[in-house]
């Protein structure tokens, strides 16, 4: 049987040499990223998340990579993102929300923290979090309508988005001005400092998430439909920056 790993850290030198077997000195950088790097790791449930970034001539050596990526599959290291030094500094404008998280919770496997001094402009970062917000408040409400407001589902749509907007709150923190928190509970804590939220909603929300709650199913349609009300509120508070 195939073992998962207990702690994400005890597959660093394994994955490091099966990555430089393949990709030689065209390995730029080995990099930890998302909740296997922000504490929030859970055993057999959370998935390793890497950055890979290559050179150019390492990007044609892809296809040499199959067989080890498919044997990592199965101790729940996910298919990694697979990057050059130049397409991260020229996506910042595009992708900000995302190389902005990685750049708040990663830890270096292997190489040089491509991460460390990327900065971005605040436009950019704003224009997303309008857009990552807006388009979620749509598949929230779409989401509704197609759960026909019944609980069970409601309470399954609640712990598929929320991660999303843990990403998002990070965001707008970075555009406030405040450093991001490594846990969830703590970085909608610090947003509720600074706008005008209700944390407890997001708190909530994060205990369904993590399994940790046993509200009624009177009480997640209520969750839910403060969930998506919070929502629009953000949305409102950001379209006003």
């Amino acid at each position: 049987m195939t073992k998962i790993p207990e702690k994400p850290q005890d597959i660093f030198v394994p994955l490091t040499q099966d990555y430089l077997r393949v990709f030689g000195k065209e390995l730029v950088a080995l990099i930890l990223y998302g909740s296997a790097a922000g504490g929030s790791y859970v055993r057999g449930k959370s998935d390793i998340n890497l950055l890979v970034v290559l050179t150019a001539a390492g990007m044609d050596k892809l296809a040499d990579a199959l067989e080890m990526i498919k044997g990592w599959k199965k101790r729940h290291v996910a298919v990694p993102l697979t990057m050059t030094k130049s397409f991260i500094e020229s996506s910042l404008d595009s992708y900000p929300i995302e190389f902005l998280n990685m750049k708040n919770s990663h830890i270096i496997i292997y190489g040089e923290n491509i991460l460390e001094k990327l900065s971005f402009e605040p436009a950019d970062l704003r224009l997303q979090i309008e857009r990552e917000l807006k388009g979620k408040l749509i598949l929230l409400r779409q989401g509704y309508l197609e759960a026909e407001g019944k609980a069970r589902q409601l309470k399954q749509l609640i712990g598929n988005s929320f991660t999303a907007f843990i990403s998002i709150f990070n965001a707008l923190l970075y555009l406030k001005h405040d450093a991001a928190p490594r846990e969830r509970r703590d970085t909608i804590k610090e947003l509720a400092k600074v706008l005008a939220i209700d944390a407890d909603v997001f708190i909530q929300c994060a205990d369904i998430k993590e399994g940790k709650n046993n509200l009624s199913d009177e009480d997640v349609i209520g969750l839910f439909k403060k969930y998506v009300q919070e929502v629009e509120n953000i949305c409102n508070i950001v379209d006003a920056l």
